[in-house]
């Protein structure tokens, strides 16, 4: 039989919120791969721990090489533990690659749920929660930065991205010209540790904060694009809107509903424009 993938969440800052499985998890692996193992043997010996398997690295740098010996490792029985340097294994951190490969051959996937800086960033901000999208890390180059901002620059999800401390101002204020500089935001610091701090406000606000100076491990959590509301159109667009639908092939009866949907207007409003419009070129 094959053996089963396990990935562990590990704690972002507290070692005290360390799930309790991922204890016995450690003890019993086969394997273990592990994004920093010096990381892997504070938080072992922090848990008291004492590995039963055999430690390996897996990180950025070795991932690829790394994944088909650890899938011939599960196909031949073993259990293997997958741990990263804080959260989730494969959110932003080491793991999709032997995740994707796992179940690709078919062998069982699993996780121990733990600590995550995105969900706690998300509750701690002040920021709408019902609806949330993660966006990772923005590109370094300040051109490929703002391109994927644009993109999400409507969205109206709350938006979540991790960022490294010396980008922090940078990130904010190329986040304050594209969505606004009086968009709602939260900068989240240092998450469970000693020092953690949620620093809420508008964009521009944020930015000159951040350009004292900031460290620590950083999630910034936006507030979605704003409701604006349906979009005014005169008489003539209305028509012109319609016009385009029915050279496209749909009936007038239905591009009338159609582009009246859009406008958010009765039909009816939509319907007098088009019957003026055929009038008055009459």
């Amino acid at each position: 039989m094959t053996g089963t993938l396990v990935l562990a969440g590990t704690p972002i800052g507290d070692v005290a919120d360390a799930p309790p499985r991922l204890s016995k998890e450690l003890a019993e692996a086969d394997v273990i791969a592990a994004e920093d193992t010096r990381r892997l043997r504070r938080l072992t010996q922090a848990l008291g721990v004492t590995p039963g398997g055999r430690v390996v690295s897996y990180f950025e740098g070795n991932e690829s090489a790394r994944t088909p010996e650890l899938v011939e490792e599960l196909r031949g029985g073993a259990r293997v533990l997958l741990v990263t340097d804080a959260g989730m294994p494969s959110v932003s951190d080491p793991g999709y690659r032997l995740v994707a490969a796992a179940v690709e051959h078919d062998i069982k996937v699993t996780a121990v749920p733990g600590p995550s800086a995105v969900l706690t960033a998300l509750a701690l901000s002040g920021l709408p929660v019902d609806r949330f999208c993660f966006e990772g890390f923005l590109p370094r180059k300040g051109g490929e930065r703002l391109s994927r901002l644009r993109e999400v620059a409507e969205e109206r999800r709350t938006l979540v991205y991790f960022e490294a401390p010396h980008r922090l101002d940078d990130t904010l204020a190329a986040m304050a010209e594209v969505f606004g500089a009086d968009r709602r935001a939260a900068v989240c610091r240092e998450l469970t540790k000693t020092y953690e701090e949620v620093k809420r406000g508008p964009l521009a606000e944020l930015a000159a904060w951040a350009a004292e100076g900031v460290r620590g491990e950083i999630t910034v959590v936006v507030g979605g694009a704003p409701d604006s509301g349906p979009e005014e159109l005169d008489a003539e667009e209305l028509v012109r809107r319609v016009r385009i639908r029915e050279e496209a092939g749909e009936r007038r009866k239905e591009a009338i509903a159609a582009v009246a949907t859009e406008a958010g207007l009765p039909k009816r409003v939509v319907f007098d424009a088009v019957v003026a419009a055929k009038r008055s070129a009459g």
